[in-house]
């Protein structure tokens, strides 16, 4: 994680937010991805140009729950229910339901003009990422306290490595790597 936030330089709370989201099994290979985008590496494109005001964010990369469900309701017409229902369906990869719901998005995503063919390549998109999408709140909370964290490290070292060696007082492995750390920084 140290890597990559060195190669990313955030420059807000919504890049820490998405490598939250993004540092995790499956999503982490889209990094390099990511960075390469935010940095104008690489353009962000687009399957369809719905698409671009949902995925703007995260330079065209669906990383929370939120953009599965966004993408169902604006390309497909769901309401939030369904587009709730599709993401648990994707989520918890429920192979039975899974043609069901493909062709309720494609059928949707016609009676919103979109030829059958991009509505199928527009769901193949977005399959995988609902298999790992992270809850965009659940990210934002963890990145907030990352972010808060780092800030007490980086500026009050003393007393950040005051709390955290008494919150590990009965945790010897890990006091010693405190220690070890709060040596290394002086």
């Amino acid at each position: 994680m140290r890597r990559v936030c060195t190669e990313l330089r955030p420059t807000d709370l919504a890049d820490i937010i998405a490598l939250v989201a993004l540092y995790r099994p499956g999503p982490m290979e889209l990094i390099p991805q990511f960075i390469a985008a935010k940095h104008g590496r690489v353009v962000p494109t687009y399957i369809h140009p719905k698409l671009e005001p949902i995925l703007r964010e995260t330079y065209g990369i669906p990383v929370y729950q939120e953009h599965v469900m966004q993408i169902a309701r604006d390309i497909a017409g769901f309401s939030m229910g369904q587009a709730d229902e599709l993401r648990k369906v994707m989520g918890k990869k429920l192979k039975d339901k899974m043609p069901v719901y493909r062709q309720k998005f494609i059928d949707g995503a016609q009676e919103q003009g979109i030829e059958g063919e991009l509505a199928a390549k527009i769901f193949e998109f977005v399959e995988p990422f609902a298999g790992y999408g992270f809850n965009k709140s659940h990210a934002a909370a963890y990145g907030w306290i990352s972010y808060q964290t780092a800030y007490l490290k980086a500026n009050y070292p003393l007393q950040y490595f005051a709390a955290l060696m008494t919150s590990v007082k009965d945790k010897t492995d890990k006091l010693v790597e405190y220690i070890d750390e709060a040596k290394k920084l002086g």
